[in-house]
């Protein structure tokens, strides 16, 4: 099964979206977006520059746990990882981005 782009209207009006991989389990969360058309923009772009080399920044928390974000090549975050208890599972999960966004599918429940 492959990954899927779930966008949806969230209740404050804002889109947003969530790649889920093959499994369902959720890989990469976007920023709210104002507009359904942005909200699709932010999914070309994670598309686009999830297969771009330095794309991804690897982060630890204050906490220390493990995370990650995408960024576009004009330097702002287009998605970010959930926290991972160690970097050898956010590392995976860096790697199931760039296998499942450019080829993912989109369910659109966003109402529009």
């Amino acid at each position: 099964m492959s990954g899927k782009f779930h966008l949806k209207k969230a209740q404050n009006g804002q889109f947003h979206f969530n790649l889920l991989a093959g499994n369902g389990q959720v890989i990469l969360t976007s920023e709210q977006y104002k507009a359904h058309a942005s909200a699709l923009n932010g999914i070309d772009s994670v598309r686009r520059n999830a297969v771009r080399e330095g794309a991804f920044e690897l982060k630890e928390s204050s906490n220390d746990k493990y995370y990650f974000v995408l960024k576009a090549t004009n330097g702002q975050v287009v998605g970010q990882s959930q926290l991972y208890t160690s970097a050898a599972s956010r590392n995976a999960g860096v790697e199931s981005v760039k296998n499942n966004a450019p080829e993912a599918s989109l369910q659109d429940d966003s109402g529009l």
